[in-house]
């Protein structure tokens, strides 16, 4: 196995919209580079980089996948991620450890919400981006159009570096803007081009593309510009230079053009990676949360960088890593700083799709794959244990909504915690939490599909079927009114009797108090050792609420009067009392429902906005503003959880796929009583109507 160095090592991470053919691409150049000896296809299910049974079904990206072609004696690190919004913090997540991003773009449908969404994950990384216009061979396929419309929402700085021969089912080769040549292919041959003379139908458009390359390059350099207002032109070698520091600085996003799906143009694009993109040395450091920045070179301590676990039902939890600096060998023991531990790094491998290949070494800026660790997980920073170091965690959104999990026997509900806690460790935008109000345990996600995906993954791979349902919603219950209540606890029987007498205030209190006690007993009414009874006995009864079984928050109690008896009075008379003080005063302080509302914020294309603000208002949402970002509409909303259970659905069928969402607790408030009497009817019938004074 070949061991490469950091200036021959290229990490590219493939991002772009779900559908405009990035496993598609990686495909074509693991075949084109000789991996594999044809073209593999993602609706034949046998692609390198969608190998998990879950994208196999589906027929779409679940997670981000790595593999690596040779090309020229360079390594080129493909980081397949997906596309899809519910998938898309995987995207985010495996960015880190890219040196460069690929944005797969579909000549058909241009640039949609996550492939902006993902080129942002990029931007906020400072690593270059440069963009492969894709699926040219279809029908209504528009070069320029695609190009126009990156410069507008991606940045003005895209630029043609290549231009098609042909488009639709005439598209057959590209030209080289940059060096003035042309190749034609053979759809869905090897992926070797045929260099040919420009057509002559095209010599004009090219050219005119050609100026403006030499234009954007000139304008990124004051020295190139003055040459080139001089000369009125550029040599090939001041134009590779200028466009080569334009790119990596982030000045320049180069647009080149191809087929992945039929293998035409892809041998260009990895010549142009080769030639181009930066080598992790060009990038210089990596940033550490304390400030400093690490330089990518052997000669630096050990330190690496944990992007992604996965759990695989043979080799146990998969670990992938970026080697920051220092050079790493099979079999080392390493520090993991984040978890003050030690780890073995047997078996030290590359990743190809699902394949883990042996490797003596790896050098400083390379990615690479170990399994069974014991204790490493995605984030962790590891190093030389004489060097200290700790890279900034990856920050991904909490999750969108959530649904009640349950095990449909009691051998799932054994195996449930572990295998959950196993897909946790693959994938960070989930949580797994039991909800205290309701009792319920929630898996919280970024849609419905998403969870979906994770409960097949629980049948098939951990042998754990689990239902889902929408969960409780966690409403309370308050009052709006003051009320006077005495509350006498009294009972005789053979022997000792039980008396606890209380006089109580209530009042209401602003949202979000919860509960206040107020003692204002005088001249000892009632003993203080049994105060505290009092207290417990109403936190007690509010914990069961009064109209519909929810808990009663917000109010104020004031014990300010009572009686007791010498040998009959006793804690237990005086919770009991304070239980009967609660539940009369509740009587008279005009009880309410309350329920939960949440911020909503929606991003989806402007020509859905109506329709998405028409819809929040249906369902009991206030507009809270409007913001315009690139093509996008942003609207912020509050809505009340109970209309939002299904939103994550509804949003994918308004928008075509196309919008994404984010919600989190706001406040309570009162619920409309038309809606709230259905709540308390139905909790009624749900607890057979019985009487829950339990005196």
């Amino acid at each position: 196995m070949t061991v490469y160095q950091s200036k021959d090592i290229r990490n590219i991470g493939v991002i772009g919209h779900g559908d405009h053919g990035k496993t598609s691409l990686v495909a074509a150049m693991l075949h084109t580079a000789g991996v594999t000896n044809r073209l593999l296809r993602v609706d034949e299910g046998n692609t390198v980089t969608d190998f998990d049974e879950e994208e196999v079904s589906r027929k779409v990206s679940v997670s981000s996948a790595l593999a690596h072609v040779d090309w020229k004696g360079v390594k080129i690190n493909l980081i397949d991620t997906p596309g899809y919004n519910i998938f898309i913090n995987d995207a985010k997540a495996a960015l880190i450890a890219a040196d460069c991003a690929l944005t797969v773009v579909d000549a058909v449908a241009g640039v949609e919400v996550q492939t902006e969404k993902v080129w942002g994950y990029a931007a906020d990384y400072g690593i270059p981006r440069l963009v492969f216009v894709n699926k040219l061979a279809r029908e209504r396929a528009d070069f320029v159009g695609a190009v126009e419309q990156v410069q507008d929402v991606l940045g003005s700085g895209a630029v043609a570096v290549q231009w098609p021969i042909g488009l639709e089912k005439s598209f057959r080769g590209i030209i080289d803007l940059i060096s003035k040549k042309a190749w034609e292919y053979t759809p869905d041959g090897d992926g070797k081009g045929r260099e040919i003379p420009i057509p002559a139908e095209l010599e004009a458009e090219v050219e005119e593309a050609r100026e403006a390359l030499l234009e954007a390059v000139a304008e990124t350099d004051e020295t190139l510009l003055n040459a080139y207002l001089e000369e009125m032109t550029l040599t090939d070698e001041q134009l590779m230079d200028g466009l080569r520091r334009a790119f990596a600085a982030g000045d320049l996003f180069p647009v080149l053009c191809g087929g992945g799906l039929h293998n035409i143009g892809v041998d260009r694009l990895m010549d142009f990676l080769v030639e181009e993109a930066p080598s992790p040395v060009v990038r210089g450091g990596v940033a550490t949360t304390g400030g400093s920045v690490r330089k990518i070179a052997d000669d630096e301590p050990l330190a690496l960088y944990v992007f992604k676990t996965a759990a695989d039902p043979f080799a146990g939890r998969v670990t992938y890593f970026r080697l920051v600096s220092g050079v790493l060998h099979t079999d080392e023991v390493v520090q993991n700083f984040t978890r003050s531990t030690s780890e073995k790094f047997a078996r030290l491998s590359i990743p190809q799709g699902k394949e883990m290949q042996q490797v003596p070494e790896l050098h400083a800026g390379d990615i690479g794959v170990v399994a069974k660790l014991h204790e490493t997980l995605t984030g962790d920073s590891l190093g030389a244990k004489d060097s200290p170091i700790e890279f900034p965690k990856v920050e991904i959104p909490p999750p969108a909504i959530s649904f009640a999990i349950e095990p449909k026997t009691r051998q799932d509900e054994d195996r449930l915690s572990a295998a959950v806690h196993k897909v946790l460790e693959e994938d960070l935008s989930l949580s797994f939490y039991r909800d205290e109000r309701t009792g319920e345990f929630l898996l919280g996600g970024n849609g419905q599909q998403h969870l979906d995906v994770v409960v097949s993954k629980l049948a098939k791979r951990y042998n754990c079927e689990v239902s889902l349902k929408a969960p409780k919603i966690p409403y309370r219950e308050t009052i709006r009114g003051h009320a006077d209540a005495h509350g006498r606890h009294k009972k005789q029987t053979g022997g000792h009797g039980q008396f606890g007498d209380c006089k109580i205030r209530m009042d209401p209190l602003e949202r979000g108090a919860d509960f206040e006690f107020s003692d204002e007993i005088f001249g000892g009414a009632i003993p203080k050792t049994y105060i505290p009874a009092v207290e417990k006995g109403i936190r007690e009864a509010a914990e069961h609420g009064y109209l519909a079984g929810y808990p009663v928050v917000d109010f104020k109690v004031t014990l300010y009067d009572g009686a007791f008896h010498d040998v009959d009075s006793s804690e237990l008379a005086f919770k009991l009392a304070g239980r009967k003080a609660f539940r009369l005063g509740m009587e008279q302080a005009k009880p309410a429902l309350l329920e939960p509302l949440m911020n909503v914020e929606v991003v989806a294309p402007m020509d859905f906005a109506g329709d998405l603000m028409g819809d929040l208002n249906q369902r009991r949402g206030r507009i809270q503003g409007m913001e315009t970002k690139g093509q996008n509409q942003v609207i912020k909303a509050e809505a009340p959880m109970s209309e939002m259970l299904t939103y994550a659905n509804d949003l994918t069928s308004m928008t075509q796929g196309r919008g994404s969402f984010s919600m989190e607790f706001s406040h309570y408030d009162y619920m409309p009583q038309q809606m709230a009497e259905k709540v308390i009817e139905a909790a009624r019938r749900e607890r057979g109507d019985a009487d829950v004074d339990d005196e």
